[in-house]
């Protein structure tokens, strides 16, 4: 009994960390945190949990009862972790949505959005895609686009327009925004012939081979796309993208990583390398296709 007592005692000195999602069995979070803690020198836990809405808040209140220190929030719960965090960043509150949660030494919990700087961190330093005077446009006006808005237009582009087949909702969303820079929002009819400089897609159409209207020659020469989602397999709008002589077509892999490192520097106060790990996935799903 004394050792096993002993072990308990080891286990609670190890700092908790988990993903909840639905689904989550794809994740690759508690793959990326591991390797950061190899790399960083830290010694922690990280796992991830399949976890409904209306289960979520008694799931996070049990996590960081029992000793969690901090929770990463992906869909289709960041609203929810949104309400739930006790502090919020102001990118949070912009994006009215929560992927990470800090157990703060006081005992209540901060509520951060990471995606949009994941983003910019992905497509500045490692695609060289510079965002500062360029016609930007985004496809969807959900819970995704939300979290990026802020981020992107902190970059001051020329235009920023959100293009979603409900126009009210894009309309409504870009309206909220727009003392932050300059950002219109309309249907993907009202697009006409207007040319961007980069195009990233928000929904998750393209996951199942789906794509939302875009016009011919909405891409301008040397332009790039960007996928939010990522998949082993290159996603409906990166092949859009390679088919229309995009420059770069790109998916989300990187944003995945970026925004995961932002989550352990909040955490942990340590900034990982990114390069590394997004490599060691790049090649990974290389050689699974």
């Amino acid at each position: 009994m004394g050792i096993m007592a002993g072990e308990k005692t080891i286990m609670n000195l190890i700092d908790r960390y988990a993903v909840f999602g639905l689904p989550i069995k794809h994740s690759k979070s508690p793959r990326i945190h591991q390797l950061f803690a190899e790399q960083t020198g830290q010694t922690l836990e990280y796992s991830s949990a399949e976890v409904a809405p209306e289960q979520f808040a008694a799931a996070a209140e049990m996590f960081f009862s029992h000793g969690g220190k901090g929770l990463n929030c992906t869909v289709p719960l960041k609203e929810l972790a949104w309400r739930y965090a006790d502090h919020t960043t102001e990118r949070a509150q912009l994006s009215k949505a929560v992927n990470t949660l800090a157990l703060q030494a006081d005992g209540t919990t901060l509520g951060d959005n990471t995606d949009g700087i994941g983003l910019v961190t992905d497509l500045i330093s490692n695609h060289s895609i510079a965002l500062s005077g360029i016609r930007i446009l985004i496809m969807g006006a959900g819970g995704a686009s939300r979290g990026i808005i802020a981020p992107i237009l902190e970059q001051s582009p020329q235009t920023l327009v959100v293009a979603n087949r409900t126009v009210d909702k894009a309309v409504k969303l870009a309206d909220e925004f727009h003392n932050k820079g300059a950002i219109t929002g309309c249907g993907f009819d009202d697009l006409g012939n207007r040319q961007f400089d980069l195009i990233l897609n928000a929904t998750s159409a393209s996951l199942s081979g789906c794509l939302p209207p875009l016009p011919s020659g909405v891409l301008a020469e040397n332009g790039s796309c960007y996928d939010l989602a990522y998949g082993n397999e290159p996603t409906a709008f990166v092949r859009w993208g390679l088919e229309n002589h995009a420059a770069k077509s790109l998916d989300g892999l990187g944003m995945l990583v970026e925004q995961a490192a932002e989550a352990f520097f909040i955490w942990r106060g340590v900034r990982p390398l990114t390069q590394p790990v997004i490599e060691l996935l790049n090649s990974e799903r290389q050689a699974r296709s």
